[in-house]
């Protein structure tokens, strides 16, 4: 199962965006969304690819459940950021790298 968390959009280059998530930036590749992506807009990212352009009252709502189940969490740990650092993602073969 994978989870994706909502990442606001700093910076646009081309099909590329700097995204930020808990203080954390990632770029990540706009190819798959199919829609205007500006700064400033929330998106759902899988993988290294925006999936999801999201409403900025839903990814407020996501963001702050999120801010809710990690408080719960006894070990303390961090949320995942739900983005990758690579923007072409990691490689789906089984040819050794």
């Amino acid at each position: 199962m994978c989870l994706a968390i909502p990442t606001k959009v700093l910076t646009l280059d081309g099909n590329v965006a700097t995204v930020d998530v808990q203080g954390v930036q990632a770029r990540v590749r706009l190819d798959a969304l199919g829609e205007e992506v500006r700064i400033g807009d929330y998106l759902l990212v899988h993988a290294g690819f925006a999936i999801r352009r999201l409403d900025p009252q839903d990814a407020a709502e996501t963001l702050a459940l999120f801010d809710e189940l990690f408080a719960l969490d006894p070990q303390g740990a961090s949320p995942p950021t739900g983005v990758a650092p690579d923007p072409a993602g990691p490689r789906h073969d089984s040819r050794p790298a």
